[in-house]
């Protein structure tokens, strides 16, 4: 089968999806040079939407009008990060993923203007995230500080920061390296004293099932040990069902060996619970170790205490 000339690639229009769209366009470009790509830019519901997330849907806000992009036929690809794609439902029914690029740091990033460290934050600091996985997590650990809601970009989140909205923000470490500013991290958290949302890190490609021209041109983008660890990490999501105001966590990680492990939390919001399970695969089925992890906090009460969370 003939390769495609041109890859329509649809993508939000923020400036980290359009860097991340860069990426593929490069590693496709030096994959295949007879390939030529264009973008094209959509605005999603989450993108307009400054409120709470669970209001729109949850994370699928980010993701519904690139589906749709997709499955018309405007677009031949699509470019998620996989920890804004749901994992409670499947993939829209006649789309599916075609590699998962080599994965970025899991971490999170600390910026503080004053260049403290978490550790050295005075009680009382506001600390700028959305994010219930963080809220939980810094209740958890340092109670003494306080979390104050922060929608928008990265970009538009440091502005935030200076005009005094927050004393400090929490970032993704992956994102402020393809938007270009590492300069502003103060201090990159462990994935001990922050664990990581499921899929961090990892750029997903998806392309429509019957699309087999595509699938094939961009499949060798992929990498596979980050598609072992984004299956086991997703298996997980998926059979816990949780939701997007459940405090969830967890990373898989494969090692040189061949060994693959996933370490996973589930927190109540105000941190003062912590479920936690660690396992090693050996040679396991990916999905298997996902299966699992899960299994093994839900004994521990995952359930109810997801289910116990409004959302």
């Amino acid at each position: 089968m003939s390769a495609p000339e041109l890859i329509r690639i649809v993508s939000r229009s923020s400036p980290m999806a359009l860097a991340q769209v860069e990426r593929v366009r490069t590693e496709l470009a030096a994959l295949h040079p007879g390939i030529a790509t264009e973008v094209v830019p959509v605005t999603t519901t989450g993108d307009r939407w400054m409120g709470d997330l669970s209001q729109v849907e949850g994370k699928g806000a980010f993701t519904k009008e690139v589906d749709a992009a997709l499955l018309s036929g405007a677009a031949d690809l699509a470019v998620h990060c996989v920890k804004d794609i749901p994992a409670d439902r499947p993939l829209p029914a006649g789309t599916t993923f075609a590699a998962f690029l080599k994965r970025d740091d899991v971490r999170d990033a600390l910026i503080h203007p004053g260049g403290l460290t978490l550790d050295e934050l005075p009680a009382g600091t506001r600390i700028g995230t959305s994010s219930v996985r963080r809220r939980a997590q810094l209740a958890a650990s340092h109670p003494h500080l306080e979390t104050v809601p922060m929608r928008g970009n990265a970009n538009r989140r440091m502005e935030k920061l200076h005009a005094g909205e927050a004393d400090a923000l929490l970032l993704a470490v992956s994102g402020l390296h393809r938007i270009d500013r590492p300069d502003v991290i103060t201090e990159v958290l462990s994935v001990e004293t922050m664990c990581p949302p499921i899929g961090a890190g990892v750029l997903a490609l998806q392309c429509r099932e019957d699309d087999t021209a595509t699938i094939d041109a961009v499949s060798g983008l992929g990498d596979p040990d980050t598609h072992r660890e984004t299956q086991a990490e997703r298996m997980f999501l998926h059979v816990l069902q949780g939701h997007c105001n459940s405090p969830i966590a967890g990373y898989a990680r494969a090692e040189r060996g061949g060994d693959l492990s996933l370490r996973a939390c589930v927190f109540t919001p105000d941190g003062k619970t912590v479920l936690n399970a660690h396992e090693w695969a050996g040679r396991l089925d990916p999905a298997t170790l996902g299966t699992s992890v899960a299994v093994a906090l839900l004994r521990q009460g995952a359930r109810e205490l997801i289910d116990g969370i409004p959302h």
